[in-house]
């Protein structure tokens, strides 16, 4: 396993912070990261433009960010075209239960004019949330409901170039009463889906707070992975700040075939672009 090997002088010069990488079967190809300038390079007061200039500035050549219906778009894509950032992933909207058969069809409205949204941006990635765990409803029903509208959801999604992650999320500390918590079972309901437009993300902090192991949760999977998330525990904060060996994990996602982007999407302890690139590094680069 080669995790990575660092670009002489990249880091400390601030400039591109992709590194070329050789996986198992001997492929060679550059990790990537993406910013999410929710939580990243984000001052008081300032505009979401602003933080991808600060994201270009520091060496990054991608970012994410959440909802799309709050933002000033116009100004994003300004700001995207005068640094050359791409954007990796941005939510599927509504946020709402797909666990509740009575939100597909409002969900599948939102979902194509996300779908139009991330075209527009250059977006290869959806990011879906399952939803709560309904009280009253049996997880069957609930997994039912969820499966048939991702199913729903390939048709909107086909053809278009971009394709949508499930996530899921950990309920003993940021999402208690969220009803996909397993890696396993995520990856199950992708296989009864069976699209190719559809997948998992996977968020290395959340699967690491349900004492998920990597290697036993996505051998063999990890064709179902359309991107990935890091952040430390505890605490959600910067990689190498916490216990979680990130390096190790992310090193073995890469060595066995990922070659996706992957997520910066932690709360920084520090501001400014030092401590971003801290992170990289930490990673193995």
């Amino acid at each position: 396993m080669n995790p990575g090997v660092k670009r002489p002088n990249a880091l400390a010069a601030g400039f591109d912070l992709s590194h070329a990488c050789i996986n198992k079967m001997g492929g060679a190809f550059m990790r990537h990261y993406s910013a999410c300038i929710e939580w990243l390079f984000a001052e008081e007061g300032d505009s979401f433009p602003d933080r991808i200039r600060r994201a270009h500035a520091s060496g990054l050549t991608a970012i994410e960010f959440w909802r799309w219906t709050d933002k000033d778009l116009d100004a994003i894509e300004t700001a995207l075209k005068e640094t050359g950032l791409v954007v990796t992933s941005l939510v599927a909207e509504p946020m709402i239960a797909l666990t509740d058969a009575a939100n597909r069809q409002a969900w599948l409205t939102g979902l194509a004019e996300s779908v139009a949204m991330a075209k527009r941006l250059g977006a290869p990635a959806l990011i879906a949330q399952a939803g709560d765990d309904l009280p009253g409803v049996t997880r069957e029903e609930q997994r039912r409901a969820l499966t048939e509208t991702l199913k729903a959801g390939a048709g909107i999604l086909a053809g278009s170039g971009v394709r949508l992650g499930v996530e899921p999320l950990n309920i003993r500390i940021d999402h208690i009463g969220y009803f996909l918590d397993s890696t396993v079972e995520g990856l199950d309901i992708i296989d009864d889906v069976a699209r190719p437009e559809i997948g998992i993300v996977y968020d290395i902090y959340h699967s690491a707070v349900m004492e998920e192991r990597t290697e036993e949760v996505l051998e063999g999977r990890l064709d179902r992975v359309i991107h990935v998330h890091v952040a430390d525990h505890p605490g959600r904060n910067d990689p190498g700040s916490g216990g979680i060996d990130l390096a190790h994990r992310l090193g073995w996602i890469f060595a066995n075939g990922y070659n996706g982007s992957v997520g910066l999407e932690y709360r920084p302890t520090k501001p400014g672009a030092d401590p971003v690139r801290a992170a990289i590094a930490s990673l193995g680069g």
